[in-house]
């Protein structure tokens, strides 16, 4: 039962950078598994990047590997998305979400327990 608030969603130019920031509350994440999904118009919610509890872990899509960075801090209840070369195709509402450490795959939308409002990310050609 964790609160979760994402900011720093924007437009940008294609090529340019922004980072993502997901503040919890309510209760620590230290013990959990940290993500960020997003939805573009039309399109199901997709899985972008993962964490583990201790940030030992990271998971990543393949259409965002090399240009994202997932990274928290715990001390902080914060986790971050770092988003460099970003594409037109990157355009999406970005929803932070949180996992107990025990499940099936990361990159599955129907385990997380705890989800952000949304930040929306807008990438012009």
């Amino acid at each position: 039962q964790v609160q979760l608030v994402e900011s720093g969603g924007g437009l940008v130019q294609a090529g340019g950078s922004l980072r993502l920031s997901c503040a919890a509350s309510g209760r620590t994440i230290s013990r959990s598994v940290m993500a960020w999904f997003r939805q573009a118009p039309g399109k199901e919610r997709e899985f972008v990047a993962a964490i583990s509890w201790s940030g030992g872990s990271t998971w990543y899509t393949d259409s965002v590997k090399g240009r994202f960075i997932i990274a928290r801090d715990n001390d902080k209840n914060t986790v971050y998305l770092q988003m460099t070369s970003l594409k037109p195709e990157d355009t999406a509402v970005y929803y932070c979400a949180a996992r107990r450490p025990v499940g099936t795959s990361v990159m599955k939308v129907d385990e997380y327990d705890s989800w952000g409002q949304g930040t929306q990310v807008t990438v012009s050609s």
